[in-house]
């Protein structure tokens, strides 16, 4: 398989214990597709950042907890925000931009996929239940892993182009925002029955891409799920190929 490829994974924050951790899901799933998971703290020092991001070869932005912050994107708090975490926030917008600069491959997951979107100057509806109308459900709560909710994909797209997909799927849902306008040179690529986008990529061919459902939890059962990190550490493998060569 030669060299594994370095992706590195930013971290959350309890601020209760004061705690940095990761949900072991993203490490293994990973592994599993062929790359070396790499912890990147909570530390927005640009200094730092450049330093680690300049030893991987992919990003993933993972979910979280947390919301990102509207002040980010020019809105006020909505009374249905959840938790703003700022040490978290900074250091994604930090390793985004460094990975941008860099054109390393990157993967959004939930949180990833808003606050990607939030950094190309793009907006997030702050709780789809009170502000989407006809919302289906997209909490859905134990098992997390099932798939509850149709999804359509836009043909010709990434998504799409992944082997043995098709324009309609089956995904999990664990969120309570979702993209609303589009951040420069990002596209919608599907969207469930209410309209709510579920994945972007960006529209130049970077390797940039992120779902809003959670393929962590079910990359052991869902071929789309296995197929979407499948990709994400190929084009991260080609990053070392180009090192090496």
């Amino acid at each position: 398989m030669g060299k594994r490829p370095l992706i590195g994974i930013t971290m959350r924050l309890e601020h209760e214990t004061r705690r940095l951790y990761l949900g072991r899901d993203y490490c293994e799933a990973v592994f599993a597709a062929g790359g070396t998971p790499v912890h990147i703290p909570l530390i927005s020092d640009r200094d730092h950042i450049e330093d680690i991001v300049s030893r991987l070869d992919g990003v993933l932005l993972p979910g979280c907890d947390s919301d990102p912050d509207p002040a980010l994107y020019g809105d006020d708090p909505h009374p249905k925000l959840g938790r703003v975490v700022p040490e978290k926030d900074a250091t994604d917008l930090a390793v985004i931009a460094e990975a941008e600069r860099r054109n390393l491959p990157i993967l959004g997951i939930c949180f990833g996929m808003q606050i990607l979107n939030v950094s190309r100057g793009g907006s997030l509806i702050q709780d789809i239940e009170s502000l989407v109308d006809n919302a289906i459900q997209h909490q859905q709560g134990i098992p997390r892993e099932r798939n509850s909710h149709r999804i359509r994909i836009e043909e010709g797209s990434l998504l799409e182009e992944l082997p043995g997909v098709e324009t309609a799927a089956m995904v999990n849902s664990h969120h309570h925002q979702a993209v609303r306008e589009l951040g420069e040179g990002l596209k919608a690529t599907s969207w469930t029955s209410d309209g709510v986008i579920e994945s972007i990529e960006d529209v130049n061919g970077k390797p940039v891409f992120a779902v809003q459902w959670h393929p962590e939890l079910s990359w052991k059962t869902d071929h789309l799920s296995a197929s979407i990190f499948e990709r994400f550490v190929s084009d991260c493998r080609k990053k070392v190929a180009q090192v090496v060569l």
